[in-house]
């Protein structure tokens, strides 16, 4: 039986191994057991240069560093040369792929060989090659650790190569469209500099043509003005144009007494006529009050033997119009009323009796305001009472609400509804005409044919304020509210 030394096994082995691949390196990895059967790796640092992981993170501390004070064209070609490292640093994890492999068939070479010695050998030397074979094994773990970094490591840097090219991307179209702008701009700052080099000149010739046609005219008023001046002695036309002036205060001073002595006479006229006359009106002449026939003569008739009618004229000596309806010795001037005169006949036993207020009705005082105030709301309420409905006497007394809106009006009593209708040609508003002591007060309104109230309001100035209101917005809908048989005031 041959027997064979454990250096010439040794030797034999290394021979088969070295046939299949090739070493990193020309000696042995040293490695040393600690506790817990910890491998600890005694064999120096690698002078070739560090880690992969550590060139990964300082370069992207680096590009971190710079990336707000770089340009884009400088940013896009940093990335192109990050692109570039990162695809050298993924051809060195693809070779080190190859070494870890040649390690792992050299590795299970080596324990088979090992393996095969230990059934040849006895005593101490198979000891010591069954130590090697824990090595052996030991090495084989720590190189599976060191694979699955390896392989964290590249999925970083490839994931970091992505990233890079992406960015690299990015950064030429941005570059790109940048180039783009900055061309547009300059198109467009070249075209205003042309557009206010033109109206540079024009304006420029226009000043000039302008300016020598003002200094001809100029030249021309002068002249004109030297021929006057030689042609008139300029002491006389002062004193002509101080005489003119003077006529003209003459003439409107004695317009004005003028006009003065035609009221006076013509208010001493009705005077006169008045002191004559059987009958008087009593009462204020403006809007908010009521105007009352009154006897003024011991020969005038009681008035409830007399039948009366009154009119309004519109201006002084104009033909007069019949107020329908206002047939009692007492009428409340409506709005339609102010500015203009109001006459009455009286009829007794055949006799015919004129009376004519002194003056046109007057606009009740702060009135006007009021309805502008009022205009303001999307619609106006009013506490009234119904003195009539469809005119019979109304028995309740009951406050209801009478609503003023921009398209319609209506009346009612909580919920109830007495009249709700849209303005239209059928509807009529005007004062009450009937007479009585709340004439001031009261107004007569049709809602439709055959649906007809008499309203009491609270005040004169509420009466007076809803009749303009309601007006005012059935003019905007194109319809004119007055009275029956009244003519379309505007």
């Amino acid at each position: 039986m041959t027997k064979i030394s454990p250096e010439f096994g040794d030797q034999m082995q290394m021979e088969a191994v070295s046939a299949d691949v090739s070493f990193a390196s020309n000696q042995f990895p040293k490695y040393r057991i600690g506790a817990d059967n910890q491998i600890f790796d005694d064999a120096k640092d690698d002078p070739k240069g560090p880690p992969l992981k550590e060139v990964v993170a300082q370069e992207t501390a680096h590009l971190v560093e710079q990336q707000k004070r770089l340009s884009v064209r400088d940013l896009a070609s940093k990335f192109d040369k990050n692109l570039a490292a990162a695809a050298k640093l993924s051809d060195e994890a693809k070779l080190r792929d190859v070494a870890s492999l040649e390690g792992h068939v050299l590795l299970k070479k080596l324990r088979d060989a090992l393996e095969a010695l230990r059934g040849l050998l006895a005593g101490r030397n198979k000891e010591d090659v069954e130590k090697a074979i824990s090595m052996v094994e030991a090495l084989a773990v720590k190189l599976t650790q060191k694979e699955g970094e390896l392989i964290q490591e590249k999925f970083e840097v490839k994931k970091l190569a992505n990233f890079l090219k992406q960015a690299s991307e990015d950064a030429k179209k941005l570059v790109s469209q940048e180039r783009s702008f900055a061309c547009a701009e300059i198109e467009s700052a070249r075209a205003v500099v042309q557009r206010f080099g033109e109206a540079l000149e024009e304006e420029e010739r226009i000043s000039q043509t302008s300016g020598k046609q003002e200094l001809e005219k100029l030249l021309e008023e002068v002249q004109e003005s030297r021929r006057i001046k030689l042609l008139h002695q300029p002491s006389k036309v002062i004193d002509m144009e101080h005489e003119l002036q003077a006529l003209r205060i003459q003439i409107r001073e004695k317009s004005i007494i003028s006009v003065k002595l035609q009221r006076e006479l013509a208010m001493s006229k009705r005077a006169q006529e008045n002191q004559s006359c059987l009958y008087e009106l009593g009462g204020c002449e403006s809007l908010g009050s009521s105007l009352q026939v009154q006897p003024c003569s011991d020969e005038a008739q009681e008035l409830s033997k007399c039948s009366v009618q009154w009119y309004r004229i519109p201006t002084e000596g104009s033909r007069r119009e019949i107020i329908s309806g206002a047939n009692r010795p007492i009428y409340a001037p409506e709005p339609f009323d102010v500015g203009r005169f109001l006459e009455v006949d009286v009829f007794s036993t055949g006799q015919k009796v004129v009376v004519i207020t002194a003056n046109p009705i007057g606009p009740a005082a702060g009135l006007a305001s009021y309805v502008e105030t009022l205009l303001r709301k999307p619609n106006s309420e009013f506490n009234v009472t119904i003195s009539q409905m469809n005119g019979q006497n109304y028995s309740s007394r009951a406050v209801h609400l009478f609503h003023v809106g921009k398209m319609r009006m209506k009346l009612c009593r909580g919920w109830i509804t007495k009249a709700r209708d849209s303005y239209s040609v059928t509807m009529q508003l005007c004062g009450f005409r009937g007479g009585g002591n709340s004439a001031a007060k009261s107004l007569f309104w049709q809602a439709r044919k055959g649906q007809s109230f008499v309203l009491v309001f609270e005040t004169e100035r509420e009466r007076n304020a809803a009749i303009m209101l309601a007006r005012r917005y059935a003019l905007d809908c194109n319809v004119v509210l007055a009275g029956p048989d009244d003519q379309a005031f505007i």
